[in-house]
């Protein structure tokens, strides 16, 4: 009766455990959620003047579905500046957050049964869209910490591998690939039909490395990378819902914008006028102070978390604002760690289930030192009581 393809689709595990740490929060308890993946702190002023100028200047009617060529142009801006990549605004894509970008390449590229390898741990939502879109999912496990290598990728590739897709820096993990790791992956894909999705939503949070943005590492990973990106990160705009693809396959970026004027057009006018200061580079003093900021509650929260028995975090995470806890000498079910952390201390996580990592939970920490003293303090508690 229904469609097959949403049945078998699982609920985003993050949206659902932020949705009933709200609820529970409605009730009057002190609930403390580390489970959302936004920033905590408000949109930039010179976006929100931008926006409000944009609102008073009445620019509220349909735009092309890419986007206005002023936005697109400060897209091709951002990737040269700050990637040293040139894409003109026929090969750069808006969406609906970046969310919307990453549903349209995936069913641009895939027909049914096209084999989609998904290195673990993962964002949520990439199995669930390959698989509502036909696609036969391959997961890659990192043999070694929480980083899937070249090798680990190379004995899953096979004739039947359409895509991969990487996230850089990681969520959950907060890994970021360095370059030589990730020119080591490009070089196994040479000679190869494999496209790459690359999202590099948390590019500009990162404290301990370069960034390198996978389609900048030659020639042959500039055809085959259709890099995502957007600005509810780091530009503190989640609520915006702005994203943007970039590739150099003018096939695919055709049937991306027919499939996006099918279905939700243009995004907000409003918001890509709000967008552009910060793809030109005006908020980079923001983005720099809550780089900041991030940096000393990881520091803090990596070090108190590990001094709790029974958790580990194995490596400082080098990028986005998540520690990915190994819970395993307390719990291999990280779904009821989780549940039972919630209703008996009201701390909100997120289970590494969830990202394709059993006996893990993620916990953000995109939110005020006190929330994060306070809630690692309730962990330990939790933790020596179980």
């Amino acid at each position: 009766m229904y469609s097959k393809q949403l049945l078998n689709m699982e609920e985003s595990i993050t949206l659902a455990i932020t949705a009933k740490a709200k609820e529970l929060k409605a009730q009057g308890k002190d609930v403390l959620s580390f489970s959302a993946g936004e920033p905590d702190f408000d949109t930039p002023k010179k976006v929100k003047d931008a926006a409000i100028k944009a609102i008073n200047d009445g620019c509220s009617k349909y735009t092309p579905v890419a986007g206005t060529n002023e936005v697109l142009k400060a897209v091709c801006y951002k990737l040269k500046q700050d990637n040293n990549l040139d894409y003109s605004i026929n090969e750069v894509i808006t969406g609906t957050g970046a969310k919307q970008n990453l549903f349209n390449t995936i069913s641009a590229l895939i027909n049914k049964d096209d084999e989609v390898l998904i290195l673990a741990p993962y964002w949520v939502s990439y199995p669930e869209i390959a698989k509502y879109i036909g696609a036969k999912v391959k997961y890659v496990y990192p043999s070694n910490g929480l980083k899937v290598s070249a090798s680990d990728i190379q004995k899953e590739l096979s004739s039947k591998t359409k895509l991969l897709i990487l996230n850089n820096p990681n969520n959950p993990s907060g890994e970021v690939y360095t370059k030589d790791e990730l020119t080591q992956i490009a070089k196994i894909l040479e000679g190869t039909n494999v496209f790459v999705i690359s999202d590099e939503m948390y590019e500009k949070l990162i404290y301990d490395e370069e960034f390198c943005a996978f389609a900048s590492l030659s020639e042959d990973a500039l055809k085959r990378t259709i890099t995502i990106n957007g600005l509810s990160k780091c530009a503190a705009m989640p609520g915006w819902r702005f994203g943007y693809s970039a590739s150099k396959d003018a096939k695919l970026n055709k049937l991306m914008k027919n499939l996006q004027g099918q279905c939700t057009s243009n995004i907000c006018s409003i918001t890509q006028a709000a967008a552009i200061p910060a793809l030109m580079g005006e908020i980079d003093e923001d983005i720099f102070k809550m780089k900041e900021e991030f940096k000393k509650r990881r520091d803090y929260a990596f070090k108190a978390i590990n001094e709790i028995k029974g958790l580990a975090i194995h490596s400082l995470p080098k990028g986005a604002f998540y520690l990915f806890v190994d819970c395993s000498k307390i719990s291999n079910d990280d779904v009821l760690f989780c549940e039972k952390l919630l209703e008996e201390k009201l701390v909100a996580c997120v289970p590494g289930s969830g990202f394709g990592m059993k006996g893990y939970f993620r916990m953000s920490y995109a939110t005020n030192m006190q929330n994060i003293q306070e809630g690692i303090a309730r962990i330990k508690e939790f933790c020596e009581s179980n």
